[in-house]
């Protein structure tokens, strides 16, 4: 289905060529002055210098070829040469029905469906998730979800930190601990046990312990560093243990995952490359592209056009072992064998822009990548507290994310546990639901890349731009269809009338835009642009609400013309908030 703002221009566009004039000229934007007009198009102003007349003489040619058009209400020429434009309510109306039909609102399926791997979360096993986790996971979510959404094939993989030098700490660590168990005794050649060894809980306190003494006991550090490197060899009670310690601490990011509504199509971590480096590393040797500087094997990663210095992107340490950037261009040889993605989507932390710019540059080079696969950094700002620092508890710890969000559903139960007519588990369920909402909504409705400040208690509130005031919008829409249902109504017979009021005409005008917006979020990324979309698609329902009488309506035809719009409304505004990983509940 074309959209909305293409069809516009398409009969401004065949108003110019029958005038005499070039049709590019006839782009029609929404308007700058909606005092005005509702559209508008400076195409004469443009052409005034092409055929050397005019603006006001070009514009007054091209609007009397519009006086019958079928999609203009109005066409004004204004000096020095503006077109001011209205739409005909009975094409704004046609225009939204014929979306309604389709699957998904006129979101036309590609022509060459791309196969899209997001690489999002990247948490570390062994780590409870914490705030700093928070970002990563939804707005890859999203990106996940607009993709699939937009018509393609998209895999969405945890990349799990579960090979490096925490994996030794642990293992050395444990010895400490446990030195009886079978894990340590290289003489052992039994089953080892099935169930581990330790809980998630006792797992959490050992990794930062041990993380710590690495720090000031070099000893400790020198073990542990042996431990990874026995590991990695295959040492068979480390294989085992390693295996514990995934099994209980993926089990757990699961349940929190689960928590946030964020779910992996892969969970794939560093370890599951391991076998790709050698065969990788010589290849970077034989082909002359990785070289021996300081003791570290490198690639040369920069170019003559860059203005500032990019060091090599080391591929082996001194020490012969392999670091993130040899995980993640190994990577992407296993991404490229298993999908042959058309591109790869990299959600992480802003900060991480160099490593990832020789990550590409180095896969690059090498041949690891096809040339047209497209490898993208989508860099996340800071989730900062109200004091503008990186969100911390208030003892300054680093705040647990399963923590952040029981507090907020608590808040949010005691806000709507006002309501009496919601019973406790249904009050709950509710609360959990809207704090979901706050949390996500929160972050998404700001650019990726900016740092943000995680203000609670507006992110919370049920007014402005918040979830909270989207979902509240939604159920308001639900009680209105459900007494209409409830008064005998069928939602399912509706006939719909062409709008006589300016908030009606507003409001379907806004339904259109939705597969222009959903085209502009997968293309650029953007979540943000589902919120912006819904924000002001919620405004305009409420000003529609507020100024229509819609159950009392007493001519038959113009209520059912009424509910089919807050029908269509509430539909666009479920299928986004889904896009966005949150959905709203009956009540609250």
């Amino acid at each position: 289905m074309k959209k909305f703002i293409e069809v516009i221009s398409e009969e401004m566009k065949a108003a110019f060529a029958a005038a005499g004039y070039e049709a590019s000229y006839g782009k029609v934007t929404v308007s700058n002055r909606p005092d005005l007009c509702e559209y508008q198009c400076n195409g004469a102003m443009a052409g005034a210098k092409a055929y050397k007349k005019a603006p006001i003489m070009i514009a007054e040619d091209v609007a009397a070829r519009l006086q019958d058009s079928a999609v203009f209400s109005s066409v004004e020429a204004v000096a020095p040469g503006f077109l001011n434009l209205k739409l005909k309510e009975s094409f704004v109306l046609s225009y939204v029905e014929d979306m309604m039909k389709e699957t998904k609102f006129g979101v036309n399926e590609p022509e060459k469906p791309q196969t899209i791997v997001v690489d999002y979360g990247g948490p570390n096993v062994a780590k409870p998730l914490h705030v700093g986790h928070l970002r990563p996971a939804i707005i890859g979510e999203s990106i996940k979800r607009i993709a699939r959404f937009a018509g393609h094939k998209v895999i969405g993989d945890v990349h799990l930190g579960d090979w490096g030098l925490p994996m030794g700490q642990i293992i050395t660590e444990l010895a400490v601990r446990k030195p009886e168990l079978p894990y340590f005794d290289e003489a052992f050649e039994g089953e080892y046990p099935v169930e581990p060894p330790f809980t998630i809980s006792e797992l959490e306190e050992i990794y930062p312990f041990a993380s710590g003494k690495c720090k000031t006991d070099e000893e400790y550090k020198s073990k542990a560093l042996l431990a990874t490197a026995q590991l990695q060899s295959g040492r068979r009670g480390y294989r085992a243990l390693w295996k514990h310690i995934l099994d209980v601490s993926v089990n757990d990011l699961k349940k929190n995952y689960e928590k946030l509504d964020v779910h992996f199509d892969l969970w794939m971590g560093e370890s599951d490359v391991d076998d790709l480096i050698p065969p990788m590393v010589e290849k970077m040797k034989a082909d002359g592209h990785a070289y021996i500087s300081s003791g570290a094997l490198v690639v040369d990663v920069k170019e003559d056009t860059d203005k500032k210095e990019l060091p090599p992107c080391i591929i082996l340490k001194s020490d012969g072992a392999a670091n993130y950037e040899t995980t993640d261009l190994a990577t992407i040889i296993q991404r490229e064998r298993d999908f042959a993605p058309n591109a790869i989507i990299y959600v992480v932390d802003k900060r991480q822009e160099l490593h990832f710019q020789q990550v590409f540059r180095c896969a690059r080079k090498t041949g690891l990548v096809r040339d047209d696969v497209a490898l993208e950094f989508i860099g996340f700002g800071t989730m900062n507290g109200k004091d503008g620092k990186p969100f911390k508890t208030r003892d300054g710890g680093v705040l647990r994310l399963e923590y952040l969000l029981s507090q907020i559903s608590e808040e949010m139960y005691g806000k709507i546990s006002e309501n009496k007519e919601l019973p406790e588990a249904e009050a709950k369920k509710t609360a959990g639901m809207i704090a979901l909402a706050a949390v996500k909504y929160g972050d998404l409705s700001n650019q990726a890349a900016k740092d943000y400040i995680f203000d609670t208690e507006r992110f919370t509130s049920f007014e402005g731009d918040t979830g909270p005031y989207i979902l509240y919008t939604m159920v308001r829409i639900k009680s209105i269809l459900a007494k209409y249902a409830q008064g005998g109504g069928n939602l399912d017979a509706l006939k719909r009338l062409a709008p006589e009021t300016k908030a009606e005409k507003e409001l379907l005008m806004n339904l259109a835009g939705f597969n222009a917006m959903i085209e502009e979020a997968f293309t650029e990324r953007a979540p943000h642009k589902v919120c912006a979309y819904i924000y002001n698609l919620a405004n305009v329902f409420n000003s529609f609400y507020h100024s229509t009488k819609i159950l009392s309506e007493e001519n038959e035809e113009k209520k059912q013309s009424y509910i089919a719009l807050l029908k269509d409304t509430l539909a666009v505004l479920d299928s986004c908030i889904d896009l966005l990983g949150f959905e709203a509940p009956e009540r609250m």
